[in-house]
């Protein structure tokens, strides 16, 4: 079986980014399919040294091709990037074409990839909604004819899928609050391939940690009249957390976010390039923690999505406990000592209480609860039996 996988690896050249796409890759490959990495999103490329976009591919197509051999077996000979003026890297233009023509499964995830001609000729091509309520927001405006016209694109988009899966569980609930736009939501969860992840000693004495974009979304989704907005609109909620808790609490931190009044509530906040610039500098990061406190956006949390992020499964996988916000992910992963839901200040202090009473516990249920729920292999298979492959 052949499946090509889009993403943002090239265009986005940091670790996070590139471990939230490309263990796709390795949970498809380690169910025995031929896979293919594409990435044409028609943008400019960001450049992380110098914090800009550069309609240049190269630098992060190389990034890509590094990761790339890093994870796979013959990675090299596995991916193509389309630089904005159609440029192809990578594999060629005729390559590209048989790869997709010949493809059982197009796993557009993030709706990232233009579905140009040459790219349709898969059995099956699927749309992950890996940002619920925003998809579904352009949709939702479209459809009452009150889109911008870059949005009722991006709608039209969507819309040419076969089949949509989302990773907020809880769409189509009748307590989440996220429009269907009259589509039918797969549930899904990010795939994450465990030997990528080994448990390691925790630090003698750490932080727990998180790794956040501060504000990244200038157009807010609004559904039913209410605008909700992202981390920075949570994290204000729980800006004293540190002066309730003995625990050190850091964050690495991209974006325009308010870090002289973060430090002085007691926030240990670092530059987020500086701990995932690379594939093993996120890794090294994420195991040298104690583990990890985390908001989500307003977005996810506001409208009961049962968003679940890659960054916290990945946590999960080295052992590493993981005390977050909940967006209603509590009803669907397997909370307990390595994996704690909180709504306020008073349940975020308890659940870090909680963790540090029996830490060895906690981390060895936070690998189990990786195991259980987000095992790469798991994932991917089960994206192919909804998918009806």
């Amino acid at each position: 079986m052949r499946v090509v996988v889009t993403g943002l690896v090239a265009t986005y050249p940091v670790g996070g980014v590139a471990w939230d796409y490309l263990q796709y890759l390795q949970g498809f490959d380690a169910l025995g399919c031929e896979v293919i990495y594409l990435e044409d999103t028609g943008q400019w490329f960001y450049d992380p040294a110098a914090r800009t976009f550069t309609p240049d591919a190269r630098a992060g197509a190389a990034y890509l091709a590094s990761a790339m051999r890093q994870l796979l077996p013959r990675g090299d000979e596995r991916w193509a990037v389309r630089s904005a003026d159609g440029t192809l890297l990578g594999l060629d233009e005729a390559s590209v074409t048989r790869a997709c023509a010949g493809a059982d499964l197009f796993l557009n995830l993030s709706g990232a990839c233009w579905l140009r001609d040459g790219y349709r000729g898969a059995r099956v091509t699927a749309y992950v909604d890996t940002d619920p309520c925003y998809s579904q927001a352009k949709l939702a405006a479209t459809d009452a004819g009150v889109a911008e016209r870059a949005v009722a694109r991006s709608a039209g988009l969507i819309r040419k899928h076969d089949v949509f899966f989302t990773l907020g569980e809880q769409v189509g609930q009748p307590d989440c609050a996220v429009p269907t736009a009259g589509l039918r939501w797969l549930p899904t969860r990010q795939p994450v391939f465990l030997s990528n992840w080994p448990v390691t000693p925790p630090p003698a004495r750490g932080a727990f940690t998180t790794v956040l974009s501060w504000s990244i979304n200038p157009t807010p989704p609004v559904v039913g009249g209410r605008s909700y907005g992202g981390k920075d609109v949570e994290f204000a909620r729980f800006l004293d957390l540190p002066r309730r808790t003995p625990e050190r609490l850091q964050a690495a931190i991209s974006g325009d976010a308010p870090r002289d009044r973060l430090a002085a509530a007691g926030w240990s906040v670092i530059d987020a390039h500086g701990v995932s610039a690379t594939l093993d500098d996120y890794r090294h990061y994420l195991q040298t923690s104690l583990g990890e406190w985390s908001v989500a956006k307003n977005a996810y949390v506001a409208t009961r999505s049962g968003w679940f992020s890659t960054r916290s499964a990945v946590y999960l996988a080295s052992g590493r406990p993981a005390v977050l916000q909940d967006t209603g992910f509590s009803s669907h992963v397997t909370t307990g000592p390595g994996l704690h839901a909180f709504s306020t200040p008073e349940e975020a202090v308890a659940a870090l209480a909680a963790v540090r009473a029996d830490y060895p516990a906690a981390c060895e249920h936070a690998r189990a609860v990786a195991e259980e729920c987000f095992r790469a292999e798991d994932v991917c298979a089960r994206l192919l039996a909804d998918a009806g492959l």
